[in-house]
């Protein structure tokens, strides 16, 4: 009666190479994006800070500004800052109509949730083009 078995799964335990085997629903995508733009955005903030310190503090530092960030490098990395709030906006306003039980069945969370990744992609896209140029 004491028998103990040696290779059953153990449940409750998963680790982070397990759950690269589940595929998430677009609502759960939209969700773990939303927390990795705040992550992003949190992280960032130490250099938008340096953004905003260069351009106000005199015309000699605005104009350092503006040569450091002709960069493609920090050009992607403002790019990647202005995705992150889009994302992050968009994603908050689902949440909030969520919050006030609309939008809950499966359907409508999974159009809401590719309306945010549409919304959002096309306004970070277009900041993008105005921001190298383009127009």
């Amino acid at each position: 009666m004491s028998e103990v078995v040696k290779n059953r799964p153990r449940y409750g335990v998963m680790r982070l190479i397990d759950a690269t085997g589940y595929r998430l629903p677009l609502a759960g995508v939209v969700s773990i994006l939303h927390r990795i733009s705040g992550m992003l955005m949190f992280l960032l903030l130490p250099f938008i800070l340096f953004l905003l310190d260069k351009s106000l503090t005199s015309e000699v530092s605005f104009a350092e500004l503006q040569a450091f960030t002709s960069g493609i490098f920090v050009k992607l990395v403002i790019l990647a800052l202005i995705w992150a709030f889009l994302h992050h906006f968009c994603a908050g306003v689902r949440h909030l109509i969520m919050d006030l039980h609309y939008g809950l069945d499966k359907h409508t969370a999974r159009k809401s949730a590719a309306s945010v990744l549409t919304v959002s992609v096309a306004l970070a896209a277009l900041v993008g083009l105005k921001l190298f140029g383009v127009f």
